[in-house]
């Protein structure tokens, strides 16, 4: 299969503490691939230096075979890299679909109707079609959760990398999720996903680094 992204013997550090040292992996198109470790272990990090939010002190990160390591975070996502958040940060004043025409306007460079049209496509993906007109602030957990992956879907990813998605869902909550992130990957979207609820882990990854 065709390699998608390559981490090569990254190393990142904070002041004295070294967070990541050498750390390589590859990802290949397509792929639906688990990250998992305890708090501290470095996973943010690391998905922080793939999407842009740092950069890596050393080592190279290679996507599509472009080497990205000195891209602005805005860059990456252009390229095709887009990721959720642990913590959902939606504007709350806004409605759903207008938390979504955001992404379209800064990042797809598209407005208007298609945009609006797109974003219920995606929205209807996420079972958050009949929420479109509904205020962020209004929404459940699980439909925040959805909104925040619907937001990184606005992107038109390559990449997806989901940062603790089903963080405080219950059962079948995580299922609903879990159904979704299937979906996304069967439309051919590669997927980190970095999960400390293991069952959900084991059930969606091809693959699991530690």
């Amino acid at each position: 299969m065709e390699t998608l992204l390559e981490v090569d013997a990254i190393s990142k550090s904070f002041g004295g503490f070294t967070a990541l040292s050498g750390v390589s992996l590859a990802v290949s198109a397509g792929e639906r691939l688990g990250l998992i470790g305890p708090n501290g272990s470095g996973k943010t990090t690391l998905i922080n230096c793939i999407s842009g939010a740092l950069f890596n002190d050393a080592g190279s990160i290679r996507f599509a075979g472009k080497e990205i390591s000195r891209k602005k975070a805005h860059e990456r996502t252009r390229l095709g890299i887009a990721r959720s958040f642990q913590i959902p940060r939606p504007f709350h004043s806004m409605t759903v679909l207008e938390n979504l025409m955001v992404p379209f306007a800064y990042v797809g460079g598209i407005s208007g109707a298609r945009a609006q049209s797109e974003a219920r496509e995606i929205l209807a993906q996420m079972r958050l079609a009949d929420k479109a007109d509904t205020k962020a602030s209004q929404l459940s957990q699980v439909e925040l959760r959805k909104m925040e992956l619907a937001r990184a879907m606005a992107a038109r990813p390559k990449l997806l990398i989901s940062d603790e998605a089903m963080a405080g869902l219950a059962g079948a909550e995580v299922d609903e999720v879990l159904k979704i992130l299937f979906d996304l990957n069967k439309l051919g979207i590669t997927i980190i996903m970095i999960e400390h609820i293991m069952q959900a882990v084991m059930t969606f990854s091809q693959r699991v680094i530690c």
